[in-house]
């Protein structure tokens, strides 16, 4: 329950002034966080230690081992938070130069990768909607219409996430879109940026798995499905259609989106009584006045609606821009269109200081980057996989349905070792078809169960663009992330392999 002072503010404007993330909030620890901390540094130190002075594997190169020791230092670091993320990012980045793991250029190049530059465009879109309180009433629409209770205002937001995976492409630009809504919702039931409550947590964490997971329900959801679908058709000479995708991916999705709406309030971060109703005085008949006061929709969010309606516009035609413009607008340069016209003088909406960019964050993304890179680029990652492979003993005369099961268990969870969906994209599936024609196995009815599996990046902050953006909302951390990631993963290998003995063989996916 929020304070009685925090209330009245919210009851007379539900002002935004708890969604600011440009500065780092102090967060109260648990006990159990305390005790993290504690043996934080000791942990990272001793995994790094026994990283260097072990023997160097087979098929690992010293760069590779190197590479994976300064990298478990720091995903230690990050996940018990001893320190705070951005500085356990600067050291990976200082240890990835002197240890010789990775040029300085390109280590300090990674400031300058398109991702980097996407949250910092996102961030200020964010603000316009912010601040032309476009987001304010949208919100409000949702908490009055489905907002009664916790549990409904979830679902609400799980279905907004569902139809934009949808119609929008791009899973940072749906972060960018509905962030600012997710953050007055959450403020709405008592959770600010610095007070979080589970309501928070819950809200964004299933806001963040509902933009991933749902991008892995449409072929056209992200990217890494119509690679994937490329790389089948290349391999196999089996065209994978949009209608295949939908009816193989969607059901999984959609069934694991539930149990997680379920899972987390119920188990996982049990919401108190008092966090399952609005914390604002008069409940949502007070939200339904504020939502009157607020009169008809004004001149600055009709042009922060079109600001962002144009970004949103590029984002969602850019297999049309070759034809239309005679070149191709990427995202990011999209993104940086819609910045130019919002900070500009006289057309614009916002000043430069208005802007909330939490730098922080970037340089706690910089490093994470830098960190997953090295070990792509080193080759750990793919004698990881490899090794992985070879632990369960893949060889000819394997039963399908254990092979079948390692294999979606194996790509479901390898985003905590890959930074990229597209990285990971280029080694598992070539690997896995190559792998199904070598036992004898239809490459196809491994490749596209894998291949549904690519975009459920969920885990921790570093394995997605809209995780970035999220953990700076501080409603959650780094701890709750991986719980709940790991928790929601679980589910969908359950259900996956569930599918493969029902669905898939019903549709033809796989052999009887």
């Amino acid at each position: 329950m929020v304070t009685q002072g925090e209330a009245q503010r919210h009851e007379s404007g539900l002002h935004l002034d708890d969604f600011t993330l440009a500065k780092v909030p102090v967060r109260k620890p648990s006990a159990s966080d305390r005790w993290l901390k504690y043996l934080g540094v000791p942990a990272a130190a001793l995994i790094l230690i026994c990283f260097l002075l072990m023997p160097t594997p087979a098929g690992l190169t010293l760069c590779g081992q190197k590479a994976l020791a300064v990298f478990a230092m720091a995903l230690v670091l990050w996940v018990t938070e001893p320190v705070p993320n951005y500085v356990a990012s600067l050291l990976l980045m200082v240890m990835l130069v002197t240890m010789g793991v990775w040029e300085e250029k390109k280590v300090l190049g990674v400031l300058g990768m398109d991702v980097i530059w996407l949250n910092v465009t996102a961030f200020i879109l964010s603000s316009v909607l912010v601040k032309t309180n476009l987001a304010k009433r949208l919100a409000l629409q949702i908490a009055v219409k489905f907002g009664r209770r916790a549990l409904p205002a979830l679902l609400a937001f799980l279905a907004l996430q569902l139809v934009l995976a949808a119609l929008v492409p791009a899973t940072a630009a749906r972060s960018v879109m509905t962030l600012p809504i997710i953050m007055i919702v959450a403020a709405v039931y008592g959770s600010t940026v610095k007070n979080p409550n589970n309501f928070g947590k819950n809200l964004a964490l299933l806001n963040l798995q509902g933009i991933n997971i749902f991008s892995s329900g449409y072929l056209t959801g992200s990217t890494c499905n119509i690679m994937a679908a490329a790389f089948i058709f290349d391999m196999t000479s089996h065209k994978v259609y949009y209608s295949e995708w939908l009816l193989g991916a969607f059901p999984v999705v959609l069934c694991a989106m539930l149990l997680s709406c379920y899972l987390g309030p119920r188990f996982l971060f049990r919401l108190t009584p008092a966090q399952e109703q609005p914390s604002v005085p008069g409940g949502i008949d007070a939200l339904t006045g504020e939502l009157r006061k607020m009169g008809p929709v004004t001149r600055a969010e009709w042009h922060g609606a079109m600001i962002f309606g144009l970004v949103l516009l590029l984002w969602v035609t850019d297999k049309y821009h070759k034809a239309l413009f005679g070149f191709e607008i990427s995202p990011v340069m999209a993104a940086l269109i819609g910045c130019v016209i919002a900070l500009s003088p006289r057309i614009g909406l916002l000043k430069w200081n208005e802007a909330d960019i939490p730098w922080h964050l970037l340089i706690f993304s910089a490093g994470a980057y830098a960190g997953g890179l090295a070990l792509t680029e080193s080759g750990a990652a793919q004698w990881l996989v490899d090794s992985v492979f070879e632990i369960f003993a893949i060889k000819p005369g394997i039963n399908f349905w254990a092979l079948y099961s390692i294999i979606i268990a194996v790509s479901m969870f390898s985003h905590i070792v890959f930074t990229s969906k597209t990285i990971r994209t280029i080694i598992l599936i070539p690997m896995i078809i190559a792998i199904a024609n070598r036992l004898g196995f239809n490459p196809v009815a491994l490749a596209l169960p894998a291949a549904f599996t690519l975009s459920w990046v969920v885990t921790l902050p570093i394995s997605g663009k809209p995780n970035v953006l999220f953990y700076g909302t501080n409603q959650y951390s780094i701890g709750d992330n991986l719980v709940s990631g790991l928790a929601v993963c679980a589910i969908g290998t359950a259900l996956f392999i569930l599918a493969g003995l029902t669905l898939y063989r019903a549709i033809g996916i796989v052999p009887y």
